[in-house]
C-alpha cells in the first residue's frame, strides 16, 4: 500500500497516490462530528434476512437490498447495516446513550455515574497528564497493559487509565455477567464483555464532553490496549465514531484477525475457544464458530466502520495464538474500505516486529505512534499511512474476496476534521 494523504476533509473519488498526495504530507483526521456516537442511527435498515454461506469475505460495499454502493454519502447507511448485523452476529447490542450520564474530570480522574431503565451504576478511571498546558487530546487505555503510554505522553496526550473489569468483569458465566453495563442492562444479557467495554469508553466519553473543556478535549481521543483489552479497543473504536484514532495491539482471535481465515491459521486460537475461554463475545457467535462462513460479516468490514478515522494495527506474527496472517487479511480488506472513500492515509498496519514478546512496547511502532497522534488528536504532522505486514505472517487478500472496490462518485458529502 502507498502511504496516501488527503488535501482537504471532503470524499474523493479513488485516485492515484499521485492525485492524493496533499502539498504538506498530511493525511486528514476526520469523524462524524462534536457528540455523534454513531451517525447511522436514523438509517432505515432492511431485514437483514439470512445471509448466504461464504468461505470468502463478504463485499463491504453490498447492501442488504442487494445494490452495492456507489456514493460517498452511501457509505453512512451501508456502514449502519454492517454495525447491525455485527451486533447481532458477533458482538451483542450496545444500547444507544443511556437517559442519564453524569460524572467529574480531574487532573488525576474522572467519575461515571450512570442511569437508563431505572437502574444506576459508577465506574472510574484514572487520568496521566503530559507535560504542558492543557487542554490536552486524551487515549484510553484499557487494561493497564501493553500500551506505550510513555510515549502517547510524550506526543502531548493524555493517559486514561480503564478498568474494564469495572464495566464487564471476566471470570462469569453468560447467563451471570457482573459489572456496570450488566447492572443496567441485566446479568443475562447477551451482549459480550467486548462490547460493555466499548460501551465504558463511550460513558467516559460523554463525562468529557460535558466537563469545560479547559484539561481534556472532547474532540481528541483515541483508544488502545493489548491482547483481550486490544480486543476491546478495537470494538470500541468501530461502534463509536467520537473515537479520532483506534490502536487495538496484538488482538488475536474475536480482535482485528478475519474470522474466516482462523479456522485455516496454524497455531490460531480456534473461534470456539475465544467463545468459550471468556464471554468476550455476544452469546449469538456460538453458533457460528464452527462454521464462520455463515456469519453474515467479517472483521475487515469492522475496520471499515472506522473508516475515515484514525486506525493504527499493531499484530505480532511470533505468537501462533493471535493468528497475525488472518490479522494482516482482514487490515488490507479494510483498507478497501478507506481508498474507497479517499482515506488511505488514515489507516496503518505493522506487523513486521523483532522481539516476539506479547504486549511488549516495541521500539519499531514508536515513530508511527507518535505520527498518528500527532495528525489524529493534535491535528498536525503527516500520517504514517504505512503497512509493514510480516513475511512470517502475511496474508493474501485476493484469495479471500470476490469483490472489486468501487469508484465512489462524491455527492457533497463532507468530512469534519476532528480539531
Amino acid at each position: 500500500m502507498t502511504a496516501t494523504s488527503l488535501a482537504a476533509a471532503s470524499l474523493a473519488p479513488q485516485a492515484s497516490a499521485a492525485d492524493t498526495n496533499a502539498a504538506d504530507g498530511r493525511g486528514v483526521a476526520v469523524q462524524a462530528g462534536p457528540g455523534v456516537e454513531d451517525d447511522g442511527a436514523d438509517c432505515a435498515l432492511p431485514d437483514p434476512g439470512t445471509s448466504p454461506s461464504d468461505a470468502k469475505l463478504p463485499d463491504p460495499f453490498l447492501g442488504l437490498d442487494g445494490t452495492r454502493i456507489s456514493t460517498t454519502s452511501d457509505w453512512r447507511c451501508r456502514r449502519a447495516e454492517i454495525k447491525e448485523q455485527a451486533e447481532r452476529s458477533v458482538y451483542g447490542e450496545k444500547p444507544a446513550k443511556p437517559a442519564d450520564v453524569t460524572g467529574t474530570v480531574s487532573s488525576t480522574g474522572i467519575t461515571v455515574n450512570v442511569t437508563d431503565q431505572g437502574h444506576s451504576a459508577s465506574f472510574s478511571a484514572t487520568v496521566e497528564l503530559p507535560s504542558g498546558t492543557g487542554p490536552f487530546p486524551a487515549v484510553v487505555v484499557l487494561g493497564g497493559f501493553g500500551a506505550d503510554t510513555a510515549t502517547i505522553k510524550d506526543a502531548g496526550a493524555a493517559v486514561i487509565n480503564f478498568d474494564p473489569y469495572s464495566v464487564g468483569s471476566e471470570g462469569t458465566a453468560r447467563n451471570n455477567k457482573q459489572g456496570a453495563f450488566y447492572s443496567l442492562y441485566g446479568s443475562s444479557s447477551s451482549t459480550g464483555l467486548l462490547m460493555a467495554w466499548s460501551w465504558g469508553v463511550s460513558r467516559i466519553i460523554d463525562v468529557i464532553e460535558q466537563s469545560d473543556g479547559s484539561l481534556l478535549k472532547a474532540d481528541a481521543t483515541g483508544v488502545t490496549g493489548c491482547s483481550r483489552f486490544g480486543k476491546g479497543a478495537f470494538v470500541a473504536g468501530a461502534f463509536d465514531q467520537r473515537i479520532a484514532l483506534t490502536m487495538p495491539i496484538e488482538s488475536g482471535s474475536g480482535g482485528a484477525p478475519a474470522f474466516r481465515g482462523i479456522a485455516g491459521e496454524s497455531g490460531g486460537q480456534p473461534l470456539s475457544s475465544a467463545y468459550s475461554e471468556q464471554p468476550w463475545l455476544g452469546d449469538a457467535f456460538g453458533s457460528f464458530t464452527g462454521n464462520p462462513a455463515a456469519l453474515p460479516v467479517d472483521t475487515h468490514e469492522i475496520i471499515g466502520m472506522v473508516a475515515p478515522r484514525g486506525l493504527f494495527l499493531m499484530e505480532n506474527p511470533h505468537v501462533d495464538w493471535l493468528s497475525a496472517r488472518s490479522g494482516s487479511v482482514a487490515a488490507l480488506g479494510g483498507a478497501e474500505v478507506y481508498k474507497a472513500l479517499g482515506a488511505e492515509a488514515n489507516i496503518s498496519y505493522w506487523s513486521d516486529v523483532q522481539d516476539g514478546t506479547h504486549c511488549a512496547a516495541r521500539p519499531e511502532w514508536k515513530a508511527p505512534l507518535q505520527q498518528s497522534i500527532s495528525t489524529f488528536l493534535l491535528d498536525t504532522g503527516a500520517a504514517p499511512g504505512v503497512f509493514r505486514v510480516s513475511p512470517l505472517k502475511s496474508g493474501d487478500l485476493s484469495a479471500w474476496r470476490d469483490w472489486q472496490t468501487p469508484t465512489l462518485t462524491p455527492d457533497g458529502t463532507t468530512l469534519k476534521a476532528d480539531n
